[in-house]
């Protein structure tokens, strides 16, 4: 219920006239004005303080910045506080807008469930889920899911999206997508995020990609990472979760790497270091299908040389009849995640199934 100061409140507007239709007017109806809060209106909300500017929030909810406003307007009228302030050129929360962000989300969640019991009561499940994922994720995952899907649940039908690692989970917030395989990185909604529910699916190791000439190439088991200090370096582009991999790792080791070159396509990412151009880090699955013969691929004794791969749904939505199967499908492709290369200087294994816890583009 929204709050309200006592000088907000016309009391005398409620107040009993004689007769008799007064003395039986229900009690309930000096509620009756009082105004309800739109859970359209929690989710613009909800969408402005993920990308803190008025113009990004309508882009992502597919309305205009004018329309934004208004709901914003209108909830602030329904609730009777200031909920944004500006804050150089976006907008910021106040302390009302803070409190009712956190009521926002679990209302949101709530509805999800709601949807999702309604749908389960329909009976026949027949739909198309959204779904967004890196391209190896695809490859390892999503298309074994399809197959699965066909046996198992023929009226489910996905839909696919290509998106880097670090754009799938805001696509899932925004409703862009129903679904998402994602990856862990730097600035992404925490694990305990009460907007999101998660399934671990698997982890993978990133290994060390040499010039044949390197004084490592030839050597057996685990590199230890602080042996790559003083090499030139070939990495992503700072954004992709990749990135955020490699840096911890290195940090971890003890130095920052020197990145030379920046390339997201880990075919090119491999042909720089074959030509000599420096050392790299590259999950696993990421070297299947690439020519592997004029480099050395070595494991790193990191732990924190890892991909952790998990599918995501806005929270209260997993118990839905259409995306249940697809999560269900998703955890039983995991496991048999092949991520061995074709050809390397070393022998690798497979993708290691994640704990209870290709494309080479990503």
């Amino acid at each position: 219920m929204p709050s309200h100061t006592l000088q907000s409140l016309n009391f005398a507007k409620y107040a009993e006239r004689p007769g008799a239709a007064a003395r039986n007017r229900a009690p309930c109806c000096r509620w009756q004005n009082w105004p309800v809060i739109d859970a359209r209106r929690l989710r613009t909300l909800r969408a402005v303080a993920d990308h803190r500017t008025v113009t990004a929030a309508a882009a992502a909810l597919y309305l205009t910045p004018s329309a934004v406003s208004q709901q914003l307007a209108a909830l602030e009228q329904e609730t009777g506080h200031h909920l944004l302030a500006r804050e150089g050129r976006g907008v910021r929360l106040t302390a009302a807008g803070e409190i009712l962000l956190g009521h926002a989300d679990a209302v949101l969640a709530q509805l999800e469930r709601a949807e999702a019991d309604l749908a389960a009561y329909s009976a026949g499940v027949s739909g198309e889920v959204t779904v967004a994922s890196f391209a190896t994720g695809i490859s390892l995952v999503l298309a074994p899911a399809i197959g699965t899907l066909a046996a198992r649940a023929p009226g489910v039908r996905l839909k696919v999206l290509d998106a880097e690692g670090d754009a799938s989970l805001p696509m899932v917030l925004d409703g862009r997508a129903d679904l998402a395989v994602a990856v862990e990185y730097r600035g992404a909604p925490r694990a305990d995020d009460a907007r999101l529910t998660r399934v671990p699916l698997y982890a993978e190791p990133f290994e060390a990609v040499l010039p044949l000439a390197h004084p490592l190439a030839a050597g057996e088991g685990p590199i230890a990472m602080a042996e790559l200090g003083d090499d030139p370096w070939i990495g992503p582009y700072p954004g992709n979760p990749c990135h955020d991999v490699v840096l911890l790792a290195c940090e971890h080791a003890g130095f920052q790497p020197r990145l030379v070159h920046s390339s997201d396509d880990f075919r090119a990412v491999v042909a720089l270091a074959s030509a000599g151009a420096g050392v790299a880090l590259v999950p696993r699955s990421a070297l299947l299908g690439v020519d592997l013969a004029h480099v050395a691929v070595r494991p790193v004794d990191s732990a924190l040389a890892t991909r952790r791969v998990f599918a995501a749904v806005r929270a209260g939505a997993d118990g839905h009849p259409l995306i249940r199967p697809v999560l269900e499908a998703l955890a039983d492709a995991a496991p048999t995640a092949s991520a061995t290369p074709t050809a390397s200087a070393t022998p690798t294994a497979s993708a290691t199934p994640a704990a209870p816890a290709a494309s080479a583009a990503s």
